[in-house]
């Protein structure tokens, strides 16, 4: 057998079909590529296409990934987890004589590593978040997602490329004497999916056979063919329910590129809105330490008329005991800014140990003037999640009319032509012949006589699509009471800030007022004309930021914001640029030099 086998090579000097020829250049050509960096190159070009639709601000997903190593048998994926779950715990009770304030700083020291402190300003902490945020990354791989999905619809829909080859061998015995063969066979066949149903396919097929016991009429033989067939139907699976897969791929696409864009533009307003909350934050504490400064003088100059005689005892007390709260209130205030600056390190996927500084900014955007008519028809006619929810409305109409298709009879028109070589000839090679060409040709039909679970879908979609209709109704009244209340949200922030910017003036007058005639004024008035000055500058100072972050909310609202590349506002038109700048040294001013403080 051995001998026989090493003769058939050395005779056809290893006959190799041309399918298998093709297929191993075809294979070498594709071992050279990444397909990886193909594929990414795909996927960015179909990106870039889709968001260029949105407008030129949207912003183009990154598709370079890292490959990730193959794993060896070792590895823990292919063993039973381990879980941490001892009882050795050990816990050891803390001396409630302990220094609490020198435990509590250096516990806010330990949580950021020496250096540089990173300064962010507003325009930078909007980079970062566009740039590499955890948040951001998954929105973004999303998108690439959905892009990847179409590619992998459009392929299939594309004339797709096999190679098959087997070596077969067999054997049959009578009264003990067996024959032998070897058979090799290699087909390549191209299929392509037909664009209203259907499949059509072409195969190139290649077939060696050698006997292994040599007969008299048992010798090689090599022949080849070339089919082609086609099943199409007529009526159940067929017309544009046919292409229903590639239909849903594109519009998911753009559904996709919607929802990353309006996640950015949300990315926007959240982190916005982290950063003067921090910056109120850090307004808060230094308002606090004003307050326990004055109450520590207070404190003193109240000791010092008890000790004259000019007041009673307890009023001395009582100064002692504001003293104590505003510490207490101080350390709950740093305490509180540490954890959320820590959360928006998070936030922004910085190192918990890397130091932060948050740089107070002004940020100069105008407040819109507008109408509840025109925010309405701004949200209405802007914003892509009710854009997203509208077009899904039609994807379940179209789910209708699929699901009626498959209660039509099956109708399906099928053929098949074979083009062989000579079978005359023991080595056909690729010398076809068409006269002795062999073909069939058929129609099917179906008659619908169990079409019960068909019904019950066409039900199920047809309720599927009236709560498509709601849902969209329901969304499209929230936008409109969002915008409308987004447009309401700036007034009021503008208002409060107004009154808060009166208070904070009425009180630092009453203070100054006291001071000067410190010697008839109870202590108690003083005491309470300072948190009343405290929680006046507090509601200024978050009044200030509402209204930056009201802005920037009304504009999401009613889909106006528009977001640059590097994660900046880009104004509509007649807004004029939107712009950042430091905020005064005079902490006590929430406004601009050049902007007068109402009166």
């Amino acid at each position: 057998m051995r001998s026989t086998i090493r003769r058939l090579k050395q005779n056809q000097r290893i006959r190799i079909a041309p399918g298998l020829g093709l297929a191993l250049l075809t294979l070498g050509l594709v071992a050279c590529q990444s397909p990886l960096a193909r594929i990414d190159a795909r996927t960015a070009a179909l990106l870039k296409q889709q968001s260029a639709i949105l407008g030129s601000d949207a912003a183009t997903p990154r598709t370079g990934f890292r490959d990730q190593k193959p794993l060896t048998r070792k590895s823990r994926a292919y063993r039973p987890p381990d879980t941490a779950n001892t009882p050795d715990i050990k816990f050891t009770p803390a001396n409630e004589a302990r220094d609490v304030e020198k435990r509590l700083e250096r516990f806010h020291k330990a949580s950021s590593a020496s250096g540089e402190p990173m300064r962010l300003t507003l325009a930078e902490v909007l980079r970062i978040a566009q740039d590499g945020s955890r948040d951001f990354r998954q929105a973004e791989e999303d998108y690439i997602l959905a892009a990847v999905r179409l590619l992998t619809e459009q392929h299939r829909w594309g004339p797709r490329f096999f190679a098959d080859s087997s070596l077969q061998a067999t054997g049959s015995g009578t009264d003990g004497s067996f024959q032998h063969a070897v058979d090799i066979i290699n087909s390549l066949r191209v299929t392509k999916r037909l664009p209203y149903g259907g499949q059509v396919e072409a195969r190139l097929i290649w077939n060696a056979t050698e006997q292994l016991r040599r007969q008299a009429t048992g010798r090689y033989r090599q022949s080849s063919s070339l089919v082609l067939s086609g099943d199409i139907p007529l009526l159940r699976g067929g017309g544009l329910s046919a292409r229903e897969s590639i239909i849903q791929s594109e519009r998911s696409l753009v559904y996709a590129a919607r929802t990353f864009e309006r996640f950015r533009r949300q990315l926007v307003l959240d982190v916005a809105s982290d950063y003067f909350n921090l910056v109120a934050s850090a307004k808060r504490i230094e308002n606090q330490r004003k307050q326990l400064e004055g109450l520590k003088a207070l404190y003193e100059q109240t000791s010092e008329l008890v000790d004259a005689g000019r007041l009673r005892a307890f009023q001395k007390q009582l100064a002692r005991s504001q003293v104590l709260g505003a510490q207490s209130s101080l350390a709950s205030q740093e305490e509180s800014f540490q954890l959320q600056l820590d959360r928006f390190k998070v936030r922004l996927a910085l190192s918990i140990d890397q130091p932060i500084e948050i740089i107070p900014m002004q940020l100069t955007i105008p407040e819109p003037d507008t109408t509840i008519e025109a925010a309405t028809l701004a949200a209405l006619t802007y914003r892509l999640d009710l854009q997203n929810q509208r077009d899904r409305v039609d994807d379940q109409r179209r789910a209708v009319e699929i699901a009626r298709n498959q209660l039509l009879p099956d109708l399906n028109l099928a053929g098949n032509v074979t083009v062989p070589t000579d079978p005359g000839v023991r080595e056909g090679g690729l010398g076809l012949e068409p006269e002795d060409l062999n073909y069939s040709a058929s129609m099917t039909l179906g008659l619908p006589l169990d079409r019960e679970i068909e019904r019950l879908s066409l039900r199920s979609a047809l309720i599927n699509a009236e709560r498509a209709e709601r849902n969209y109704e329901q969304t499209r009244d929230t936008v409109v009471v969002d915008a409308r209340g987004a447009m309401r949200g700036v007034e009021l922030a503008r208002l409060r800030l107004n009154l808060a910017e009166q208070q904070v003036i009425i009180n630092e007058n009453r203070l100054e007022e006291q001071k000067a005639r410190s010697d008839e004024v109870n202590p108690q008035a003083v005491v309470d004309t300072e948190t009343d000055l405290n929680s006046a500058r507090n509601a200024r100072d978050q009044a200030a930021s509402d209204l930056k972050v009201a802005v920037l909310r009304y504009l999401l609202q009613t889909g106006q914001l528009r977001v640059t590349r590097d994660g900046w506002i880009s104004p509509p038109e007649g807004m004029g640029e939107v712009t950042e700048s430091e905020m005064p040294n005079d902490q006590d001013s929430t406004y601009p030099q050049d902007q007068e403080k109402p009166k």
